[in-house]
């Protein structure tokens, strides 16, 4: 696996300790050109940056050290971590994204992120549930990597989380209204066990993280709504973290 270097300036210039490291956070970089997204990430201007940037023909660019803090994922949130730049590395995924004609993301790009994923897991001891979107840690603010990334193929190899239940089976709970007030609170506090953040699980106005949520594992149907089939993906994960 051939890694170029194009050393980014956009990083903090205290360096982080190897045990900070406890989170893979991965982003499209929602721009309509390979070249314009490597162009950015490299800018000083720009105040953006990441470690690795992958092509969709496979070609890695690794913009930081893993020992520096890169400016990935602004405010954001999971678990316990707060303004995840610091407990992080970043990958970006060249992909036009929603604004720019949302595809999907090539095989050869995948392998190449699974290659680093499995290398980083490794290196640092993260856990299978600390891999994330862009979307997760920031779910009032960003929508990648999107509904299009394979979550479910990258947690059967141990990269992410995923359920056990057979889609032909969550499909009959589709879209299955939950009146219970006491369901929708258990349903948000599976969401935070899971780590999601930003929300008010009283109120029920989270629709941000919800969408997220769906965006990461029921991704067939993204409303923002809670349904008994969310209810029960969200128990099922709640008993991996």
């Amino acid at each position: 696996m051939e890694i170029e270097k194009k050393n980014s300036p956009n990083f903090d210039k205290k360096k982080r300790s190897n045990k900070s490291i406890k989170v893979i956070v991965i982003h499209y970089t929602g721009m309509q050109s390979e070249r314009e997204s490597l162009l950015r990430l490299t800018n000083p201007s720009s105040k953006v940056s990441a470690h690795f940037l992958i092509y969709s023909n496979g070609r890695i660019f690794r913009l930081a050290k893993d020992n520096q803090t890169t400016w990935h994922a602004g405010i954001s949130c999971w678990k316990k971590y707060k303004n995840l730049n610091k407990n992080s590395i970043g990958i970006e995924l060249a992909n036009p994204g929603h604004q720019f004609g949302y595809k999907n993301f090539k095989r050869k790009q995948l392998i190449v992120l699974e290659k680093i994923c499995t290398r980083l897991i490794k290196k640092y001891k993260i856990k299978a549930d600390n891999i994330v979107g862009h979307s997760d840690i920031a779910p009032l603010r960003k929508i990648d990597p999107g509904e299009k990334f394979p979550w479910k193929k990258f947690a059967s190899k141990k990269i992410g989380i995923w359920h056990q239940y057979k889609p032909n089976l969550l499909k009959k709970f589709r879209r299955k209204r939950v009146l219970n007030r006491v369901d929708k609170i258990k349903f948000f506090k599976n969401l935070n066990k899971i780590g999601y953040c930003f929300f008010n699980e009283r109120k029920f106005s989270s629709k941000g993280v919800i969408k997220a949520f769906q965006r990461h594992y029921r991704s067939e149907l993204i409303n923002g709504l809670i349904d008994k089939e969310c209810i029960i993906i969200a128990k099922s994960l709640s008993k991996n973290c």
